[in-house]
Order: structure tokens, then C-alpha cells, then sequence
């Protein structure tokens, strides 16, 4: 009996074993593809977000001359 306990529970752990591969596999890839990631550096962090504020800014001013210019043109017909 203490035999058929011992066979089972190797049994028991290698089907642990295997649940626990896929996960373990895929946690490994993720952090084997993070490290191939090119961090950006606190001043391309600072370039990008000047750059992004910037054109945002440039967009709004656009958009609000647009529309303006569309008030305008509906004053004109009314």
C-alpha cells in the first residue's frame, strides 16, 4: 500500500509539474522579449513628451483657426 501512496503522488506532482509548464514557459518568454526591449532614457522620455505637448498644442490652434474661420463664413450667409 505505501507503494500505490509513493506512485500516486509522483503521479499527483508530475501533473503539477505539467500545469505549471505552460505557465512557467510562457512568464519566461515575456521576460525574455522585455529584455530584448530598447528602454527609452529619461531625456528621450523628456524629448518625446515636449514633441507630444507641442504638436497637441499646434492641433488645438488649428482646429480652434478652423473654426473660427467657419463662424465667419456662416456670419456671412445669415
Amino acid at each position: 500500500m505505501a507503494k500505490e501512496k509513493n506512485i500516486k503522488k509522483k503521479v499527483d506532482n508530475k501533473k503539477k509539474e505539467k500545469n505549471n509548464k505552460p505557465k512557467e514557459k510562457f512568464l519566461a518568454g515575456i521576460r525574455k522579449e522585455l529584455k530584448l526591449v530598447k528602454w527609452p532614457t529619461a531625456k528621450e522620455i523628456i524629448k518625446y513628451t515636449i514633441a507630444t505637448i507641442i504638436f497637441v498644442i499646434i492641433l488645438v490652434l488649428f482646429f480652434e483657426l478652423l473654426s473660427l474661420f467657419m463662424a465667419f463664413v456662416k456670419g456671412l450667409f445669415n
